[in-house]
């Protein structure tokens, strides 16, 4: 074992901002993380003990105790349960004889809960060793616990063909469907690789790539949407003896899988996005941040771009340009919802817990290393190659006035067609139900933007899905009049964001919590009339979070509690002012009977 992780640590030249990428080998090679291990990584790093145990206990995917020969981890996500996750669970405890969170006596079995992988469109999913199954049933579990009881491999499980396009690929070969069911200008198949880096480049100046990104009214397509021409700016405008680009590719908001479809299908683009960046603000290094759950695609990425590097698209001089030099690495996460946060993610890149920063100043200013760094959604990075290809004006064209362009969205759900749909800014809700098969008479709500976005109603299915009013980073989630929306959906992200804190806040770290606690009294019918207003209150307190995630901890209660209010007051005690929810025979049961006496309540 020491020979080993002594390898590993060499593989990345005793660098101890690459402590992320040591971490996720020595895993995925031991199983788990031991003292020993912890050990041999703070002396070779030369740093402390402390330095390693905080990254390691950060991200969900470390574990100082073994995980099993085989671990399983089956996403516990609203539309994991909405599609059979409960009978899976059970028949996967009963074949393998140990409750989830356990592992086998004899060390071969380890379930665990994990929050969305960013297979929505293809549930109940797990991850087994890294690999993707989708589409699980008990039947299936059955076969997969007989296979690893015989000692298979896990990528000789599969019982199915390989998914489509690049998913067959002989460095990805897995399961996963992309579900491509609507094509636009990014997912078009008419690109061809290269041809901005060689045809357009060499023709203009950084400052002229920027003002037709900035003349293409640009926003960047992770929630936020800032400007991109704008930020591009500001970072070649920053002071810095390097600079850098990265690319966000850590979609952990449940409900999203748009970017996977991407890695997948469009990889090529999503680099030559990055080389187009790095021209504009002046930078040699890029880094894809990619989200753990995705670890599948990384032979195939490495490969493009070595590939790319062979073509003159990465490296010395690329497309010809003197001095124009730019190279790009994949960085990996381990787990940690919170990274999808910038200045989280870099945190996380440099080796650290990916806690976010206090801004300013912004990662344009001081990023990476302390350097002047670009931060892009992997959808705006390749819609900037369509606009320099193509031109700003033209991409203005379309979608409406504040909000330029198509956007990708990832629809799941109660639906006939879940999948990835390109469309234009300005779609209605209303027209993605229709689009999609969702049968709008037995909708009762949908979920736009993730846990962290909006719930409607029916009264609201006519609002358009743009920046003036119903910005979303691509996460749309429908749910029928059958579910229960409160525990179903509400409760579920509640319980999401309470695990996916990074605790650094007080806001963040308590609000959520005791949120979720009233919420449960409520649907106990234990609540009263002031829960409510106690629910409002303690949401406003999350808004001096410092960042996103604790800002929008509260949604999934104050947006339900806004557009479904009777689904709270059919609930409420009406006729009490005050009910704690203390029960003393419950609260000494445990000690009566250790004591081995009769409790007096009297």
């Amino acid at each position: 074992m020491a020979t080993t992780v002594q390898n590993i640590i060499k593989k990345y030249n005793k660098d101890k901002t690459r402590l992320m990428d040591i971490l996720i080998d020595v895993q995925s090679d031991q199983g788990y993380i031991s003292k020993e291990s912890i050990s041999k990584i703070a002396g070779e790093l030369d740093i402390s003990h402390v330095d390693v145990e905080q990254t390691m206990s950060f991200y969900h995917f470390f574990s100082d105790k073994p995980t099993g020969k085989y671990a399983i981890y089956l996403n516990d996500s609203a539309v994991s349960n909405m599609m059979g996750r409960q009978k899976v669970k059970e028949t996967l405890e009963k074949e393998a004889g140990i409750s989830f969170g356990q592992v086998t006596r004899d060390g071969m079995i380890g379930l665990f809960d994990t929050s969305c992988i960013g297979m929505n469109d293809q549930e109940p999913a797990a991850l087994i060793n890294g690999h993707v199954f989708n589409n699980l049933t008990p039947f299936r579990v059955k076969e997969i616990i007989r296979d690893i009881k015989d000692g298979k491999p896990v990528e000789q499980m599969y019982t199915s063909a390989y998914g489509d396009g690049e998913n067959r690929n002989e460095l990805v070969k897995t399961v996963v469907q992309n579900n491509i069911q609507k094509k636009g200008p990014i997912l078009s198949e008419d690109y061809i690789p290269g041809i901005v880096i060689w045809k357009k480049l060499p023709q203009m100046t950084p400052e002229q790539v920027i003002e037709e990104i900035k003349k293409s009214n640009m926003r960047g397509r992770g929630g936020a949407g800032f400007p991109t021409g704008l930020k591009w700016e500001f970072c070649r405008k920053a002071k810095g003896e390097k600079k850098y680009i990265f690319c966000n590719a850590d979609e952990g908001e449940p409900g999203t899988f748009k970017d996977r479809v991407i890695l997948t299908e469009r990889p090529k683009l999503l680099f030559e996005g990055m080389v187009i960046a790095a021209y504009a603000v002046g930078a040699d290094e890029g880094i894809v941040y990619v989200r753990h759950e995705y670890k599948y695609l990384k032979n195939y990425l490495e490969n493009l771009l070595q590939g790319a590097r062979e073509r003159n698209l990465l490296g010395k001089n690329i497309g010809g340009i003197e001095g124009f030099n730019f190279d790009i690495r994949i960085q990996f996460g381990a787990g940690a919802y919170v990274c999808g946060e910038e200045s989280a993610l870099i945190e996380s890149a440099e080796g650290k817990r990916g806690e976010p920063r206090d801004r300013p100043p912004f990662p344009v200013e001081k990023g990476y290393l302390d350097m002047p760094t670009v931060v892009n959604n992997v959808e705006t990075l390749c819609s900037a190659v369509k606009v320099i290809l193509n031109g700003g004006e033209w991409y203005s064209n379309f979608g409406t006035k504040d909000s330029s362009g198509t956007k990708l969205l990832s629809i799941s759900g109660d639906c006939k067609y879940p999948g990835v749909y390109e469309v234009e800014w300005g779609f209605s809700v209303k027209d993605m139900l229709e689009m999609v098969g969702a049968d709008e008479e037995n909708i009762q709500a949908v979920q736009v933007g993730g846990p962290s976005g909006s719930l409607i109603g029916p009264d609201e299915f006519d609002r358009i899905l743009c920046f003036a009013d119903l910005a979303t980073g691509g996460s749309l989630i429908i749910i029928g009049n059958h579910r229960d929306l409160l525990t179903d959906i509400v409760l579920n992200f509640m319980e999401f964001f309470i695990e996916e804190s990074c605790g650094s806040c007080s806001t963040c770290r308590n609000i959520p919590y005791l949120m979720k606690l009233k919420l449960e009294k409520i649907l106990d019918a234990r609540g009263v009339p002031q829960d409510l207003k106690d629910l409002e209150e303690w949401g406003k307190i999350l808004k001096f979070s410092r960042c996103g995630l604790g800002q929008t901890a509260g949604n999934p209660i104050l947006t339900s509690l806004r557009n479904f209010r009777h689904l709270y007051d059919e609930k409420i005690q009406k006729d009490k002012v005050f009910d704690s929810g203390f029960d003393m025979s419950q609260a000494v049961k445990a000690s009566c009977e250790a004591a081995g006496r009769v409790p007096n309540l009297n």
